[in-house]
Formats: structure tokens, sequence, C-alpha cells
């Protein structure tokens, strides 16, 4: 497109014009297979301006990476806070991360699926985003057995396993809920606390289950 109608726009309306363009270029290209002249003639812009605002490709991944996911922090955490009890803050938080998957795919193959893929300064940023969303689930958890025997006194090493688990059961989930295109956010949301709900209460009202032979390691 040519340069002489566009319109001036405060730098950072700008500059998420050319993280949205990136991030849909990303999503269907790949990071290497990406070029900045497809995503400046999305953005609507010269290919220069992609470089003064970014400085280079690198840079504008990074930033697209950095966006969507405090995006997707923010939107759990805002999410979870207001639940009065333990499990609708479990459900609103998981509501929440499944609607941003649902809402913006491009932002999450770009932030779960790209990203990981790559080193350096990127994999540091996904690093970083990822340490962030953890954090966000941990607090939750850690919430949740403050008023309990048994998971409080064992202290932050169980908060920290259950955060994990729930991530990663959430992450797995979200590629079967693009091959089951009927499930919605909040259908996954209520399958995922189905599952994980009940014993997730029980172990934090401080019932452990043990095997057979009594193994001491079960009970942490």
């Amino acid at each position: 497109m040519s340069g002489t109608g566009r319109r001036r726009l405060p730098r950072q309306v700008r500059e998420q014009q050319i993280i949205d363009a990136g991030v849909r270029v990303f999503s269907k290209r790949g990071y290497h297979a990406a070029v900045v002249d497809e995503i400046a003639e999305l953005a609507d812009i010269s290919k220069p301006m992609v470089y003064l605002y970014f400085g280079s490709k690198e840079g504008l991944f990074i930033a697209c990476i950095r966006r969507e996911g405090e995006r997707l922090t923010r939107g759990f955490q805002e999410a979870a806070s207001a639940g009065k009890s333990a499990d609708e803050q479990l459900w609103a938080g998981l509501s929440a991360f499944f609607g941003y998957v649902a809402a913006t795919r491009d932002g999450w193959v770009v932030l779960y699926r790209q990203a990981p893929e790559q080193g350096g300064e990127i994999a540091a940023e996904v690093r970083r985003q990822r340490e962030a969303v953890m954090a966000a689930v941990v607090e939750l958890v850690r919430s949740g057995a403050s008023g309990s025997g048994a998971l409080a006194e064992r202290g932050g090493r169980d908060a920290e396993f259950v955060a994990h688990a729930l991530v990663g059961a959430a992450d797995s989930l979200t590629g079967w809920m693009a091959d089951h295109p009927g499930e919605t956010p909040d259908k996954v949301t209520l399958r995922l606390m189905n599952m994980v709900w009940v014993g997730m209460r029980n172990v934090l009202d401080g019932e452990v289950w043990v095997p057979p032979d009594g193994d001491s390691a079960a009970g942490g």
C-alpha cells in the first residue's frame, strides 16, 4: 500500500497495530518463515517503521510474546480474584484461561506453540511469561490452602505441584478444544473442574491417598 494515505497515530496505538499484525503472521507462518514485509503490509506501514519500532523481527516477536503472555496472566488473575471461595476462584480463572485461547487463538499459537521452539532472548521471554502464569496459579492454590490443615502445613511445595498439574492439564486441553469445535470454554472448564476439583478439595482438607504397601513417600 502507498504510504501517502496513512494517518498519523500515537506511538502506542501504532505499536499495538504492528503487534496485532505480527501475531497473525507469526501464528500462520511460524517465526522463521514469517517476513517483515508481510507484517508491514498487514499493519499498513512501511517495512522500515517495523524496524524503527522494534529493532528487528526478533524484537517484534518478543513484543508479541510479552503482550500475549501479560494478557493471559492478567485475565486469569482478574477473573480469579472475583471468586469468593477456592473453587469459584479456580473456576473463574480456568474459564478466563480457556476463554483467552478461544478468543485469541493466534496469540495462543504464538505464545505456546511457536515461541517455545526458539532460543536466545525469545526463549528467555517465553520463560518469563510462563513463570508469571505459573506464579498466578500457585498463588491461587496457596490461597485455597491457607485455611486447610495438611496442605498448608507442607508449605509451598505442594501448591507448586498442584499448580503445575493444573497448568499442564489446561495446556494439553487447548489442543483438544481446537479439535472439538463444539466444546466451548465453559464446557471445557466444567470438564476439568469435575476431573480435578474433588481430588484437590480433598487434598486441601488433608486427605491423602497412599499405596497398598503404605509407602510413606506418597504422603509427601
